[in-house]
């Protein structure tokens, strides 16, 4: 026994198959299916109920519209071609079947006789050139027609005339009634038939000695109840745990409901591919259809990243030799799961595939149906669970028909186009005379360069695995050399630099070009271009006095004043590099930032030195106002170098600690001279200045405008977060140019900003929404989405947006810079697949300030350069190139978040709060429960009693910037976890009602403010309940949010409250009595005199000077 058993083990697959299906039909012939005595409602069979269910489901469904097409050349007798379709009709019980319904279940009606469903037209007086053409398109027109299960035959016919001695016959079967293998039996009869009346005499037809009706009742009877239990407890080990979806790179997203719309691909695989496939297979004792099957599953791992793919597999189920000459609806679907973990070799791959095919075959007979039952798995109108990749290997032999007198050549199924597709993506690989990969794929989801591409990376695929079978599937090619070429094209980006590439000196040849130009505008102050040079130079001359020299790092905290600008100019003409230190923040923080930058002098001005933040042993003023001596005429000499450090930016890090950027001054020009042209700023045109010094997008509005004779308009800080302040300042100054995050952009939209026809706007920061940019198109001339990182150097790419549809893209890459899309092992990705984006080229960091593992981890060797060091950047974005070069970045790959404009590490949030005793574990999330309103929300679960979220809140905002605390903070039991342990960040609670966990505090709304207060709260905040004690913030407001509450304040009582009333005036009975105070509009020292006056009166006088005496 152990013999036989070790000489089954050693037959390849191919043998074993062969084996097991031997052993089955002996099995069967035991056990024979025999005809049936016919119950009056016939139950269905697998096969005929999963098709009548789709029919149900999707009503008018044509695509399980089978076409059969032959062209017709000679002497046609049509009436015995009819009358031969008749006697087929007639024969096979199947093509006269009807199903119904009986108490909701389906059941199959064999109806005695049914005329054949025949249509006669011609093409005859369409020009010669054009008839094939015509009659096609009746063709498909016909194959469009569905079929009504419940009363029509399932076979019709339509005999298209082109001329007296040339036919096309188009015959459409539903796929309820026949498969492909019953085509060639249909067909043979159809030859006998009209072959013998033709002659005269009786077609000699083996009579049928069994029909499909028979088979579906045994099918019923076998395998009804626990038949099939064996079957379904393999399907269910093998499919637990599967992933159930597979997640397609598409041009489309998935619609709510599959339309079954679709298109076929059709190529030919070349002579040599499909020869050393054969031969391969040989090698591994395995069968052509499983390499095609490995192939597949390979390109479908490498399209999506994931290493758990299942493909759903017909089969032919005619495992029965009783069944072959049966015509009838006998295909299943098997779902073959394969394992790509552990980096198999595509050799290792084919042998797991083949295990997974031969395991699938002997559990056959289970409906994949009752498999999802099973399973659990829920059904959606999108699409079923294991289905969206399905296979079909087609080896059935061709079926040349031969017809009395006529010479009949078969249409290709793809030349009709039937315009239907059964899943997302279905490969058939047919092995018959024609040797081809037929793709039929979902319009809805994918176009046609798509799959085309999709075909290509197959090919390249598999002709790399064969010539080296032990190659890691992940290192299989993908890509060809045409596409390499034009990704390379892509990334062409070389422009020459200055000769001495500094930021000092682009703006000191600027100076000298345009000295009396204005340079700086703020408020009603104007400084030239020479001004601020004398007064920059003479603040480098200090620094130089204080010890900085070329490379050194400067601390520059100042507000944001004309001081702001000439600290900067000043720490670069003395050869110093920035480092920007906003006031607002913590002072740990800021103390933080300087000792991690080694910066022992700070430039500051007059109104912050009494408290500049520790750890520097030299401040210098910059000062506007201060008298210049002759040091002023010109800066220090021996300035920076390109490779010296320009500044150095802080960013939110995930150790709970920020991370320093570090800029060199060859690639901030790099970034200056390549947006200089495009987006484009010129000589005299104004530029608006509102970002905070440490956003490096500063750059942008602080130097480009002074290295081209542009003008800044230098916004102070409360105005660039006022909505209706910020839109006065715009109005009047008649900007040309203006850069602002998306937030601020929807802030100015949402206080009636209008813009004007030759504003250019540049959107940055974050991802631009389709719906803000449709809205910013009409205000400006032309509007630029700009993309990058801090360690890029501000800006990697740009798209100008025009209107349409679909997702803003991030464009192409900006001068001497390269982008590439990699998979999780560097491998490039082709066209249209998603992967992660590198960066490399001129703009890249020098890496993080005294961070090298960081920098290791972050800047990595450049593979695709020939460059001696060069780098690429790990941006972490998830991203795709387009067909046309434009890239679209579609997500994160962590979850570092970029909210209105600052880029924000969701770990550094958590690490802070969970420095707290009280807190057990915090997690950080971004949401967007409303279109347009991001906020982050912080969850808790507390170690003994819970803190408050004022207490959070806090805790926080000692540590932490304000843009980094959140704006509700929820306390959880414990969080909602993923099956393989994780938070499940998708399943955390919407945080409504957070702040108003008490009952009874707060109070309801008692004036008509109040009561239209709580109304906007609970629109703009989603939130069911309001009370007037509740705080604006703790129910989640953030200060976007706090521009449209006051903005609709104005729409609703006609009364305009500046940004700073929420601030000072947060809870909502508070702020009640700000908007009707306004709406008696008192002046402040009126208002100021009647407050007194009313503190000096008893309740009970004031209550008697109430209109109509006292109230109860």
């Amino acid at each position: 026994m152990n013999e036989i058993d070790d000489r089954i083990a050693g037959l390849s697959p191919a043998k074993r198959e062969l084996l097991r299906q031997i052993a089955a039909r002996q099995r069967a012939g035991q056990n024979r299916i025999t005809a049936r005595s016919r119950p009056e409602r016939i139950p269905l069979s697998f096969g005929q109920r999963r098709l009548w269910w789709l029919d149900q489901f999707s009503p008018g469904l044509t695509a399980y519209n089978l076409p059969v097409a032959l062209w017709l050349h000679g002497e046609l007798d049509a009436q015995a071609l009819r009358a031969s379709l008749q006697a087929l009709l007639d024969r096979h019980e199947v093509l006269r079947t009807v199903y119904r319904t009986h108490d909701g279940d389906p059941y199959q009606r064999i109806l005695e006789r049914i005329a054949l469903p025949w249509r006669d037209s011609s093409v005859a007086h369409v020009d010669e050139q054009g008839r094939q053409a015509a009659a096609l398109r009746i063709a498909r027109e016909e194959l469009g027609q569905s079929f009504d299960l419940a009363g029509d035959a399932m076979l019709r016919a339509h005999l298209v005339e082109l001329a007296p001695q040339s036919h096309l016959l188009v015959l459409t079967f539903h796929h309820i009634a026949i498969d492909g293998w019953s085509i060639g039996r249909l067909l043979d009869e159809l030859q006998l038939l009209y072959n013998a009346r033709r002659e005269g005499r009786d077609a000699a037809l083996e009579p049928l000695e069994l029909q499909l009706a028979d088979i579906a009742l045994w099918q019923n009877e076998t395998f009804g109840g626990d038949g099939l239990q064996g079957q379904l407890d393999y399907w269910q080990q093998r499919l637990t745990g599967a992933a159930t979806s597979l997640d397609l790179p598409a041009d489309r997203p998935r619609p709510a409901a599959q339309s079954f719309r679709g298109a076929l691909h059709r190529r030919h695989i070349p002579d040599a591919i499909n020869q050393r496939v054969e031969r391969f297979a040989r090698e591994r004792k395995a069968t052509v259809s499983m390499v095609y099957m490995a192939a597949y599953q390979a390109l479908l791992s490498r399209y999506t990243d994931q290493d758990d793919i299942t493909v759903a597999m017909g089969v032919a189920g005619r495992q029965r030799v009783e069944l072959e000459p049966v015509v009838g609806f006998f295909v299943n679907t098997l779902a073959l799961r394969t394992r790509l973990d552990g980096e198999p070799s595509f050799a290792e791959l084919v042998d797991r595939v083949g295990d997974g095919m031969l395991g699938a075959m002997d559990n056959a007979d289970a409906p994949l149906d009752r498999v999802l039952e099973l399973l659990r798995l829920p059904r959606s109108s999108s699409h079923t669970p294991f289905a969206q990749a399905m296979y079909f290997f087609q080896n059935y032999p061709e079926h040349p028909i031969e017809l009395s007198g006529l010479r009949t050549d078969p249409v290709h199924t793809v030349d009709l186009m039937p315009g239907t597709a059964q899943g997302d993506l279905s490969l058939f690989v047919t092995q018959d005379a024609r040797r081809e990969l037929v793709f039929e794929y979902s319009t809805d989801l994918f176009d046609a360069p798509r799959i085309e591409r999709l075909t290509d990376h197959l090919l390249n695929l598999l002709d790399h695995a064969l010539e080296a079978p032990q190659t890691p599937v992940h290192a299989l090619r993908l890509i060809g050399a045409e596409e390499r070429e034009e990704l390379a094209r892509w990334n062409d980006t070389g422009r020459e630099l200055p000769a001495d590439p500094t930021l000092a000196a682009l703006v000191q040849a600027q100076v000298e070009r345009s000295p009396d130009v204005v340079a700086l505008r703020f408020g009603a102050r104007e400084l030239s271009y020479r001004e601020l040079d004398r007064r920059a130079n003479a603040l480098a001359h200090e620094l130089r006095a204080a010890g900085v020299v070329a490379g050194s790092l400067v601390g520059l905290y100042v507000d944001r004043t004309p001081e702001m600008l000439i600290g900067l100019l000043g720490i670069l003409k003395a050869g110093g590099a920035y480092v920007p230190l906003d006031p607002t923040y913590p002072a740990d923080r800021l103390s933080y930032m300087l000792e991690t930058s080694a910066a022992r002098v700070l430039v500051t001005q007059r109104e912050l030195a009494a408290t500049p933040p520790g750890g520097v042993e030299t401040v210098v003023l910059a000062d506007a106002d201060a008298a210049l001596d002759e040091r002023a005429e010109r800066a220090p000499a021996d300035g920076a170098s390109p490779q010296d450090l320009a500044y150095v930016i802080f960013t939110s890090g995930s150790t709970g600690k920020p991370k320093g950027v570090e800029i060199r001054n060859r690639s901030a020009v790099n970034l200056l001279r390549s947006v200089a042209r495009e987006p484009g700023l010129a000589a005299g045109q104004t530029l608006c200045a509102i970002s905070t010094l440490s956003f490096d997008i500063a750059l942008f509005e602080l130097v480009l405008p002074l290295t081209v004779g542009a003008t800044i308009v230098l916004v102070d800080r409360d105005t660039a977060r006022d909505g209706l302040g910020l839109r006065r300042l715009i109005e009047a100054a008649q900007l040309d140019v203006m850069q602002a995050t998306p937030a601020t952009w929807r802030m100015l939209l949402e206080v009636g900003w209008r813009g004007n026809a030759e504003l250019k706007i540049i959107s940055t920061g974050e991802a631009l929404p389709r719906e803000l940019a449709d809205r910013l198109l009409p205000c400006c001339g032309e509007l630029w989405n700009l993309y990058g990182p801090t360690e890029t150097t501000v800006y990697s790419a740009l798209c100008r947006v025009f209107p349409g549809e679909g997702p803003i893209l991030v464009g192409r890459p900006v001068d001497n810079t390269q982008i590439h899309i990699v998979d999780a092992r560097m491998n490039l990705q082709p066209v249209g697949v998603p992967g992660e984006l590198l960066i490399g080229g001129d703009g890249l960091a020098a890496g993080y300030r005294g961070r090298p593992d960081l920098t290791e981890e972050k800047f990595i060797a450049d593979p695709f350069s020939s460059a001696p060091g060069a780098r690429l950047y790990r941006t972490g974005d998830l991203a795709l190139w387009r067909r046309d070069g434009t890239i679209e970045v579609i997500g994160r790959i962590d979850h570092q978040i970029k909210l209105r404009g600052f880029r924000i590490e969701l770990g550094e949030i958590e690490s802070v709060l969970a420095q707290r005793a009280d807190v057990s574990q915090a997690v950080v999330h971004c949401r967007e429960d409303r279109p347009g309103d991001k906020r982050l929300v912080a969850y808790v679960t507390a170690d003994g009693t819970a803190p408050t979220p004022d207490a959070l809140r806090d805790h926080l905002k000692a540590a932490l910037p304000d843009y980094m605390v959140p704006s509700a903070f929820v306390i959880l039991e414990q969080f909602p976890l993923t099956p393989n342990g994780k938070v499940d960040r998708r399943a955390l609670p919407m945080p409504e009602d957070v702040a108003s966990n008490d009952d009874d505090a707060g109070g309801e709304p008692r004036t008509p403010e109040e009561q239209t207060l709580v109304e906007l709260w609970q629109q703009l905040l989603n939130v069911r309940r309001v009370r007037v004690r509740d705080n604006f913030f703790d129910l989640g407001g953030h200060s976007l949010l706090a521009t449209r509450l006051l903005a609709r304040i104005d729409q609703s009582f006609g009364v305009e409250l500046p940004l700073r009333t929420l601030f000072e005036a947060p809870t909502l009975e508070q702020l009640a009595a700000r908007v009707a105070v306004a709406r008696d509009d008192f002046a402040d020292e009126d208002l100021d005199a009647l407050l007194a006056s009313l503190e000096g009166l008893s309740d009970e006088e004031a209550a008697a000077q109430l209109d109509g005496g006292a109230r109860s």
